[in-house]
């Protein structure tokens, strides 16, 4: 019978051998996971480059990877975006503050009970001439028994007097004894679109000096009738106005409209009645006649015919029944010595009547558009101006000669 010998083998080695061979199989787990993210990444790298790179195609072709030649990935571009109207505004108000005046009137008046109290009111105005010639609004410095002062922005003060009032427009010029005075500069209104920036500048309530405010053009060649805020009855027809949402507040009367390059394109001049962000101001070309003439002569002359009308409107017409839906009728408002035809004037010595109706002026229509004092003022003191004129149901045409206004 064959021995058979059973090999022994040392009880700890089946003990020992299984572990050592679990952490070999660990190891080459380990190293494989890594090359695995390595690769998984690199890919991971070119595809993105080639996903978002704005030239894919072409890494694409280098690479050898013709499925992404023709793709395509939209991308947002960022910029920068910066807003100018603010910084714009903040350099206005620099290059005019200034410039802009607080203008002050104190005047006497008897009340009810006989006592003798003071009167204050103000407004705004701007330097024109750097010997102290400030223009602002006429109906800001019409009591001819107040006193005047003009208030800088260092709030230094100087007694004002009036220089002259213009006749046709709500204009006036007042004078300091002052010298190198900063002055601002006049632009273009003609140029003027609407709803573009404009900044007021004025003594806001006549209490905030140099108040800053700004807003849009809202409309142009506006026409209103303009009351004192003091509670007169009277009340003054201005046309050819800007119409702004800029805040202007009593007081800022007289102040600049001022366009983002610094330039004067208007004066404040009238706030509508129970509405807010409505404004109205002049169009500085109207007030260049005015401010050439003052600086030439000292005072503001005005071309006129010497007549007093209405503007014909095709509602007016309608009402009133007239023979034209345009023209000026030539008419008194019913007072005492109140003259449709001012004796002596040019109108007169034409031979103009009231309810004559004035249709146009050297060929020009006279209407909503084109109004009869607009179309006047385009003319000098002197001028020869032919008006076709609507007189007793017959056209005529009449010759005069534009005289200075009184």
């Amino acid at each position: 019978m064959a021995k058979i010998e059973f090999e022994e083998k040392d009880p700890r080695e089946s003990l020992i051998q299984p572990g050592k061979k679990r952490k070999t199989a660990q190891l080459v787990f380990m190293i494989l996971a890594v090359l695995l993210i390595f690769i998984a990444g690199g890919i991971g790298g070119v595809g993105g480059v080639l996903l978002f790179s704005a030239d894919s195609g072409a890494i694409a072709s280098k690479l050898g990877l013709s499925s992404f030649k023709n793709l395509t990935i939209p991308t947002t571009k960022t910029e920068k975006i910066v807003v100018e109207e603010s910084s714009s505004i903040i350099d206005v108000a620099n290059k005019v503050s200034n410039s802009v005046v607080s203008i002050t009137a104190k005047s006497t008046a008897t009340n009810i009970f006989g006592q003798t109290v003071e009167q204050q009111g103000a407004g705004t105005g701007f330097i024109i001439t750097a010997d102290g010639l400030i223009l602002t609004n006429k109906h800001v410095v019409s009591d001819a028994n107040a006193t005047y002062q003009v208030i800088m922005l260092d709030g230094k003060t100087y007694d004002a007097k009036v220089q002259s009032l213009d006749p046709v427009n709500d204009l006036a010029v007042v004078k300091i004894d002052a010298h190198s005075l900063p002055v601002v500069d006049l632009g273009d209104s003609d140029q003027l679109k609407v709803g573009q920036w404009v900044v007021a500048v004025g003594n806001a309530l006549g209490q905030f000096q140099n108040t800053v405010t700004a807003g849009i053009i809202s409309a142009k060649d506006r026409k209103i009738s303009a009351s004192s805020s003091s509670g007169s009855s009277s009340s003054e027809q201005l046309s050819g106005l800007l119409q702004t949402d800029t805040a202007i507040n009593s007081g800022n009367s007289g102040g600049p409209l001022v366009n983002l390059a610094g330039q004067v394109v208007g004066i404040n001049t009238a706030v509508a009645s129970n509405a807010q962000g409505i404004g109205f101001a002049i169009p500085i070309n109207a007030a260049k006649s005015a401010i050439d003439s003052i600086k030439k002569t000292g005072r503001i002359i005005r071309p006129y015919i010497g007549v007093k009308y209405y503007d014909i409107t095709p509602d007016m017409a309608k009402q009133y029944s007239l023979p034209l839906d345009h023209g000026a009728i030539i008419t008194s408002t019913g007072g005492f010595l109140d003259y449709a035809v001012i004796p002596g004037s040019p109108a007169d010595k034409a031979g103009l009547q009231a309810n004559d109706i004035i249709e146009s002026i050297d060929g020009q229509t006279v209407d909503e558009d084109h109004p009869l004092v607009n179309l006047i003022q385009q003319h000098q003191v002197g001028d020869t101006i032919t008006l076709k004129v609507l007189s007793k149901s017959k056209e005529k045409d009449v010759k005069l000669t534009l005289e200075e206004s009184k």
